[in-house]
């Protein structure tokens, strides 16, 4: 018999933040002069390369990475997000809505040569099965990047009420992009961020905890101080051999 659909976490809150967030992503220090950067340092050459992008948001890497010479498919599990990042790629790219926790059955094996997930993991519970149809659709030589929240740093928020080494759904009050909501997501330990990935059949090939950049520090000096004492994200780089 088949399971039940489990709906994707945080569709109440991206509703609500998907313009602010659209609008905003680009220039706010987290993203444009901490996380973006350590990302784009773990890219190939995108050049003539097939690129999913699980978890695209309003497209901005969909963009960057088109400007790099890619095909990208664009994937992501908000109605909202999905017509931002149509919007913004004017027909540029195939923008799909697609929850990254279900299999992705309507994409062929072996049929991209780079996936990127920047900060979209933490929306998902089962890494197992999102990261056997990642390995499933790349081809041999591919490499998968993503970025989530460091381990440590969203355990430190929740220690009161968490066990580190639990897989556990938590939730957070978000005022970052002017608009108030409640954002629930996923925090994990250390361990299950990386055995899932090599148990799926990739090979680490880098883990990226950033600095924020000279520009973060120029706009927001409070949290460079805090970022360059403390991990705010974790980037990783995978290839499947």
């Amino acid at each position: 018999m088949d399971q039940p659909r489990i709906e994707p976490i945080a569709q109440q809150a991206y509703d609500a933040l998907a313009e602010a967030y659209a609008a905003q992503v680009a220039t706010k220090p987290h993203n444009a002069y901490y996380e973006r950067p350590a990302m784009l340092s773990l890219l190939p050459d995108a050049r003539g390369k097939r690129v999913l992008d699980a978890g695209c948001g309003p497209g901005i890497y969909a963009e960057l990475l088109i400007e790099r010479g890619a095909e990208v498919v664009a994937i992501d599990a908000n109605a909202h997000m999905v017509r931002l990042a149509q919007q913004r790629l004017q027909g540029q790219a195939q923008v799909i809505q697609a929850d990254l926790g279900q299999p992705l059955a309507f994409l062929p094996a072996a049929s991209f040569d780079l996936i990127i997930s920047p900060l979209a993991l933490d929306y998902v519970a089962d890494w197992e099965q999102t990261f056997a149809e990642f390995y499933r659709v790349l081809r041999r030589g591919g490499h998968f990047i993503f970025s989530i929240e460091h381990p440590q740093a969203k355990f430190d928020r929740h220690r009161a009420t968490s066990t580190y080494f639990a897989v556990e759904q938590v939730e957070e009050h978000w005022s970052g992009f002017g608009i108030e909501v409640q954002m629930p997501s996923y925090r994990r330990p250390l361990s299950a961020v990386i055995n899932p990935l090599m148990r799926a059949g990739f090979t680490l090939e880098q883990i990226l905890e950033p600095l924020p950049t000279a520009e973060f520090a120029e706009r927001d000096p409070e949290h460079y101080a805090e970022l360059m004492r403390e991990p705010g994200f974790l980037c990783i780089r995978a290839v499947k051999n």
